[in-house]
């Protein structure tokens, strides 16, 4: 059988809603993992807050973090680390536009650096935060280095005005997503960063092409990597955008959704008698 590259999304997508892979969806992808497909994570979160599924997957390839515009290989330091920041005056100016309207709080990434800023418990468990802060304070006078991303808290009722705001700065170099309900977060990152320049360069790692992947998704930030994939697979839980692009519409993420579409397409089993002894 043609081997494929498997592109996971994890929030929506290979995660429940309590944030765990299902038994079934793990073995399953165990099983492709056997049979020689190349299994791959590609989200929007930073990699200390991914690495627990990498590990949990038994992983040895690159992922592609921050929607792209982190990719790194944890195991293998041969690999070519790839970082497109936003650049820091431009970043800076980003910041005063959001004072203008008092957002609620804003944070800022550079890798697994994080700066807040406004260091407050309640938006760190918000967010499900994973590691400590590295700074807190005026966040453009903190920030030392360009971030790989930034994350904006608006008031209620003022994201959208703020995304109309922050646009003529798109034009500068940066683009901005908005997480939706119910937070309604703004995430910015360097422009002409997505997931499937991301996958690409993970292909390429694993001697495939773009047509090879099967991928995985559920929100606008996997919009690219579906479009660009072989085969783009939208979630039955995902955005109307999402589904609109996608090769096919599955199961949702409480429905076991890629599980069962890979032991179709793929021909495998979660209850291989031999790889799953117990």
């Amino acid at each position: 059988m043609k081997k494929h590259l498997i592109a996971l999304d994890l929030d929506g997508t290979l995660l429940k809603d309590d944030k765990t892979i299902s038994t079934k969806t793990w073995k399953v992808i165990q099983q492709a993992k056997h049979a020689g497909h190349t299994i791959a994570i590609a989200t929007g979160r930073p990699y200390r807050a991914s690495k627990m599924y990498y590990q949990q997957l038994g992983l040895s390839t690159p992922i592609v973090n921050f929607n792209g515009a982190y990719v790194h290989h944890p195991a293998d330091h041969s690999f070519r680390s790839f970082h497109e920041p936003l650049d820091l005056d431009l970043a800076r100016t980003v910041i005063e536009t959001c004072r203008t309207l008092n957002v609620q709080n804003m944070l800022a990434e550079v890798l697994d650096d994080v700066y807040m800023d406004e260091h407050d418990e309640s938006f760190i468990d918000l967010l499900a935060f994973q590691g400590p802060v590295t700074g807190a304070g005026r966040l453009e006078r903190v920030l030392p280095n360009s971030p790989t991303s930034l994350l904006v808290y608006p008031q209620e009722g003022t994201a959208e005005r703020l995304q109309e705001l922050l646009s003529s700065s798109e034009a500068q170099g940066m683009h901005q997503r908005s997480w939706g309900e119910p937070h309604h977060m703004i995430e910015i990152i360097k422009k002409g960063n997505h997931k499937a320049n991301g996958l690409e360069k993970v292909a390429a790692y694993a001697g495939l092409t773009m047509e090879d992947v099967i991928a995985f998704g559920d929100e606008d930030n996997d919009l690219e990597m579906l479009e660009a994939a072989g085969t783009g697979l939208a979630m039955g839980n995902a955005s109307t955008d999402t589904k609109s692009v996608a090769n096919e519409v599955i199961g949702t993420n409480e429905e076991d959704g890629i599980a069962h579409y890979l032991e179709e397409r793929l021909k495998l089993s979660a209850y291989d008698p031999v790889l799953f002894k117990n």
